[in-house]
């Protein structure tokens, strides 16, 4: 029935530059979540604060070269986990691996992801209309995997009243946006109390990035 209900779901351009790429990862799914295991016994997910204070419903951890981190420092790559003080745990072939392929299918060739920010989700948990800055690499796109529960994704422009188009994305979906798109606005709301058989009434999303080394701060 999933495979069936698979065909029904054709690649879609969201807007230039952005590709929805329904189940792109699904054979892969139970080997990413395995690996999330593995990353997230190293480097445990917690839940981050925003430079004003305000404590993020995610639960978030990160592998690859450096990792997303934000406190009342402020937004930023880290090349070692504060908690451990250790290097994030390196990305998974399969990860660096499937992100290449979704960026290519989207048309971006070449991508090479410096970094995995993989967020859980737990019911109620949201993300609110942000864009992607913090990389300073805006020549290269943003791989976004979604694993377990549906979740209500919304995707606008690059003005934040820009209107936002909404979509459901299934476990094994991806989203890729560059170009045009790479800063735009987008979110997930919250999530609504279901079940997965793989993750119960989690879900999980990682995103790839290209980060400019620059950036990286020990």
């Amino acid at each position: 029935m999933d495979d069936l209900f698979e065909s029904f779901r054709p690649v879609m351009s969201l807007a230039e530059g952005a590709v929805w790429l329904p189940g792109f990862a699904r054979e892969e799914a139970g080997e990413f979540l395995q690996q999330i295991e593995i990353i997230s016994a190293c480097a445990p997910f917690r839940k981050m604060r925003t430079p004003g204070g305000r404590s993020m419903s995610v639960a978030t951890t990160s592998c690859g070269t450096c990792g997303w981190y934000s406190d009342a420092q402020g937004y930023r790559y880290l090349t070692h986990d504060p908690l451990s003080g250790m290097p994030w745990p390196e990305m998974p072939e399969i990860f660096r691996q499937l992100a290449r392929r979704a960026a290519e299918r989207a048309g971006y060739p070449d991508f090479t992801p410096s970094s995995c920010l993989i967020n859980r989700y737990e019911p109620g948990a949201g993300m609110g209309l942000h864009q992607d800055r913090d990389e300073d690499a805006p020549q290269a796109p943003i791989v976004s995997v979604s694993l377990g529960v549906p979740a209500r994704f919304s995707f606008g422009g690059p003005n934040r009243e820009n209107h936002a188009r909404r979509i459901e994305l299934l476990h094994g979906d991806v989203v890729v946006w560059g170009g045009a798109s790479r800063f735009a606005w987008h979110g997930v709301s919250p999530l609504r109390e279901t079940f997965h058989p793989s993750t119960k009434a989690l879900r999980y999303n990682l995103t790839f990035r290209a980060i400019n080394i620059s950036r990286f701060q020990s």
